[in-house]
């Protein structure tokens, strides 16, 4: 299968985003573009976590859905959710109704507070894991996500594996993952070169 498809204007983009057009506008728009916001930061950790055993696709779809349900993924307000907000989650029919991924935003929301208390913010620490060197194309892990996922867990988050972080990785622009023949490898590349790499009072990985 090829890295690439080109569209009835002869504009070439990553294969993965082929057949919906929701997935372009995200994969041209959003996809290996940096972020540096705390909360658009939570907000995709928690969304990856959700999509474990499911297409990224299935969450895109109900992404405004979970913002409206997890109050726009303000981690001060979710880590103050009680039970009654976990049975109103799982009552929520426009979202993904799995009560461990429920309970494990909420517990990360409450552990990105600790983590912003002694890192500045979440920005800061992710950033810090930004891959050095080439990372093979559309690979599951890299080194990065391992140690990114293993610092997060000893930290007491849930559902951040590395194949979850490095998706998080390549989502957020930390990596630059669009294919060699994609129209938006270049888009991404230069808005990561303009961008202000948040740093850390301290460091984060030995």
């Amino acid at each position: 299968m090829s890295d690439t498809f080109t569209d009835n204007h002869g504009v070439a983009r990553c294969s993965w985003c082929a057949g919906s057009e929701r997935y372009t506008r995200y994969h041209d728009q959003e996809w290996g573009f940096p972020v540096g916001d705390d909360r658009r930061l939570f907000e995709k950790i928690c969304l990856e976590g959700f999509q474990s055993g499911l297409s990224w696709l299935t969450i895109l779809n109900k992404r405004e859905n979970f913002r409206a349900a997890f109050d726009d993924f303000d981690f001060e307000k979710i880590a103050e959710y009680s039970e009654r907000d976990v049975e109103r989650l799982l009552a929520d029919p426009g979202i993904i109704r799995h009560r461990g991924k429920i309970e494990a935003a909420i517990n990360n929301a409450r552990r990105a507070r600790e983590l912003i208390s002694e890192q500045g913010s979440i920005a800061a620490y992710a950033w810090s894991f930004e891959p050095k060197g080439d990372i093979p194309h559309l690979a599951p892990t890299s080194p990065a996500s391992v140690a990114m996922s293993k610092d997060l867990k000893g930290r007491g988050w849930k559902f951040v594996g590395p194949t979850t972080m490095h998706a998080f990785m390549q989502a957020m622009g930390l990596i630059n993952d669009h294919a060699a023949g994609c129209a938006f490898r270049a888009e991404a590349e230069s808005a990561r070169a303009a961008f202000s790499v948040p740093t850390s009072s301290r460091p984060v990985v030995d």
